[in-house]
């Protein structure tokens, strides 16, 4: 029997950007599964080639997702690859921990170029092929602690926060274009990103901080089928779990 998702998701096309691991890996494949053509995007050509490797009918792009130059011409090679865009997931990002007192502002604009102007140009990029397809869905992965005011975070949060607004506002204005924007929500997720965050005291870090959690970290795979829930429902706003709303 075919599932409803598998439906709703089959020949599809798919954007997924960080696609060469963690969440947005597990999405890509997941899509995948479901019988989308998906095109993997990430600067790591290595990575992304392995894993596209085992999606059927799915391509690579190697892209800086804070360059629109690069953005733009991503964009351009799906849509001449595919023929459409059917779906965009936003998900490459990268961490900052830093007090707002030592927050640089060189790392700032490094981060707010990746994790706000790149999924805003990518937007702007796809909605024009989405509207011509009378359709389309957008999902912006955000963080929940765009949610919060947490110490050393500030520089971070304000970064996801702005691609929540970003999404909110962009679901009202393209609704009566049939294109759907849903923001998610992530709860700490199991991954290399923790790694890659940029710290501006790298030899005060807590190696143990995982277990000093009040929850458990999710997976990279219990997200990605958030975010398909969020392909199916619609939905606006998404969390990946209740106790995350306020």
């Amino acid at each position: 029997m075919i599932s409803l998702l598998n439906m709703e998701i089959n020949d599809k096309v798919a954007i997924v950007t960080g696609a060469s691991g963690g969440i947005g890996a597990a999405t890509a494949k997941l899509l995948g599964e479901n019988g989308a053509k998906v095109a993997l995007v990430a600067r790591s050509e290595e990575k992304l080639a392995k894993i596209s490797s085992k999606i059927p009918d799915s391509m690579f792009i190697v892209c800086d997702m804070s360059n629109p130059v690069e953005i733009k011409a991503m964009v351009k090679s799906v849509k001449e690859h595919f023929g459409r865009i059917d779906i965009l997931v936003n998900n490459a990002g990268q961490g900052y921990d830093a007090s707002i007192e030592e927050t640089d502002i060189e790392n700032y604009h490094k981060i707010f170029d990746l994790n706000v102007i790149g999924p805003l140009t990518a937007m702007q990029n796809v909605i024009p092929v989405m509207k011509d397809e009378k359709g389309g869905t957008i999902i912006n992965v955000s963080s929940g602690t765009a949610l919060m005011a947490l110490p050393n975070m500030a520089a971070y949060s304000s970064t996801k926060r702005a691609l929540a607004q970003i999404s909110m506002t962009a679901s009202m204005e393209l609704k009566d274009k049939n294109i759907k924007v849903s923001v998610i929500y992530p709860y700490v997720t199991l991954s290399d990103f923790e790694k890659n965050t940029i710290k501006s005291k790298p030899e005060e870090v807590d190696t143990d901080w995982i277990n000093h959690l009040p929850h458990p970290p999710d997976s990279s795979e219990f997200v990605a089928k958030v975010i398909m829930n969020a392909i199916m429902s619609g939905e606006v706003e998404v969390f990946a779990h209740d106790w995350l709303k306020k």
